[in-house]
């Protein structure tokens, strides 16, 4: 066992290939990925910024979302791509444990945020008339704050608990980033009772939201359907159908993570599904709310004009 935290070094096997395979490739791959997830959110900001047509509760939860997209993938991103170009492949321990905080801090935020944007949807579709009082700036920044102050909480105490523990062997991580669930092989001691404490975390902060947000666009598609308006069933289905897609991939994949039993974890599986929920998510966000959504694309028409 070791006792250099925090100033000890440990070894990443970064990206999806142990032996540094196409490293070169990965880098341009991810590198592009990172630029564009950048360039949607941000211009899904100004424009929200900018344009009063989109200064609604809506609009402000999803210029939230793009915010909390941009630090989510650079949490990531720059580290795992000049790792690709590196041969030392290295983190410090406190760059690690910094690195698994707001790692967690900002998908808890994001999952606790997608359900309140389909509150939101349920609220505008379901009962607009109440959709001034249930859905007023107040109201909107309480959701923001509670999404970033719980999933802080929730990340604090599973950093500094996990980071406490006494970490054993070779210290190589085999992962592309700091992530607790990887960490835990390296544990010398049993961490069967603290993988139930990130089993319930899971679940609070996973599975009770997605629940949410399949409850409330059921009952939305229900009222749609009910509609004598066509134009308003195509326009309900579109919003359900966007946010739900982004949705389902963000929350399963982070459900195999976290509520997944360890002893059946596959360090190449957990890569994969890893890449879809910290950066394939991130980049899809902005397009799926804005090619989607027609009060975006005509404020990006007018911005361009």
């Amino acid at each position: 066992m070791y006792n250099c935290k925090p100033f000890c070094v440990l070894k990443i096997l970064v990206g999806l290939f142990q032996y540094g395979q196409m490293d070169t490739l990965l880098f341009t791959i991810i590198s592009i990925l990172f630029a564009v997830a950048l360039i949607g959110s941000i211009t899904l900001v100004q424009l929200i910024r900018l344009d009063h047509r989109l200064h609604t509760p809506m609009y402000f939860l999803l210029s939230q979302l793009s915010i909390i997209d941009m630090m989510y993938i650079s949490t990531t991103v720059p580290k795992m791509a000049a790792n690709f170009l590196s041969d030392t492949k290295t983190i410090s321990f406190l760059g690690c444990e910094i690195q698994a905080f707001v790692f967690l801090s900002l998908g808890g935020s994001e999952a606790l945020l997608l359900g309140f944007m389909s509150y939101d949807r349920y609220i505008a579709i379901c009962q607009p008339l109440h959709y001034p009082v249930l859905m007023s700036r107040k109201i909107c920044c309480s959701m923001v704050t509670c999404a970033w102050s719980s999933s802080s909480i929730n990340a604090l105490v599973h950093t500094l608990y996990a980071f406490q523990l006494p970490f054993c062997g070779s210290w190589v991580v085999n992962h592309f980033f700091c992530e607790v669930p990887a960490l835990l092989p390296l544990v010398c001691e049993d961490t069967s009772q603290y993988e139930h404490t990130i089993l319930m975390s899971g679940l609070v902060i996973l599975l009770l939201p997605f629940l949410a947000i399949l409850a409330s666009y059921a009952r939305v598609l229900v009222v749609a359907f009910q509609m004598r308006s066509g134009k308003g069933q195509s326009r309900a289905m579109s919003t359900c159908s966007s946010h739900l897609t982004v949705a389902s991939l963000f929350y399963t994949t982070g459900l195999s993570t976290y509520t997944y039993p360890y002893s059946l974890h596959s360090p190449a599986r957990d890569k994969v599904v890893a890449v879809l929920y910290s950066i394939v998510t991130p980049v899809l966000n902005p397009f799926i709310y804005s090619l989607c959504n027609k009060d975006v694309m005509g404020a990006l028409r007018r911005q361009m004009r």
